[in-house]
């Protein structure tokens, strides 16, 4: 059983609470537009870190992370990338993997746009964290929070940041 602090949308901004909120998860995983190395280390140096690359990151993150990330955490196969849409309009750049090889998760960031959804037609959570950072017009910043336990997703969080 693994919780997870979930993430994205950063741009640089930190916030002391993001540690608050993940001080009882196992991992941190970010999806894209991280914005420093700063605020990427900082992450790491408190919790294992994943993190994909989005569109805003420079050549220092780009090098040490990718715009893809597979692996398998509890049991379930899961897929990140920063820019990968919703059910039934993925992105171009993912679309055919997901229909290929659908994880049993997916998440994505880049729209500021909080979202959960189930796609029955994959058969897979997809799960967008919303925005953590300032940049953007998103008008309440958010966290996830949740346990993968045996393939499965439990206890979803969305932690509100405010403005």
């Amino acid at each position: 059983m693994k919780r997870i602090g979930l993430l994205s949308d950063t741009h640089g901004y930190w916030d002391d609470r993001y540690l608050e909120h993940f001080e009882q998860c196992d991992e941190i995983w970010h999806a894209g537009d991280i914005g420093s190395m700063e605020l990427a280390m900082r992450l790491q140096e408190f919790r294992p870190l994943r993190a994909v690359y989005g569109n805003i990151d420079g050549g220092d993150l780009r090098r040490i992370y990718t715009e893809k990330l597979r692996w398998s955490c509890e049991g379930a196969d899961v897929l990140m990338t920063h820019i990968g849409g919703y059910p039934g309009r993925y992105d171009l750049r993912v679309r055919n993997q997901l229909i290929a090889r659908p994880p049993k998760l997916f998440i994505s960031g880049h729209s500021h746009i909080l979202k959960v959804q189930y796609d029955k037609t994959l058969g897979l959570l997809h799960i967008n964290p919303g925005a953590a950072g300032i940049q953007g017009w998103q008008k309440v910043r958010t966290l996830v929070r949740f346990t993968v336990d045996d393939a499965q997703f439990k206890d979803l969080e969305v932690i509100e940041l405010g403005r």
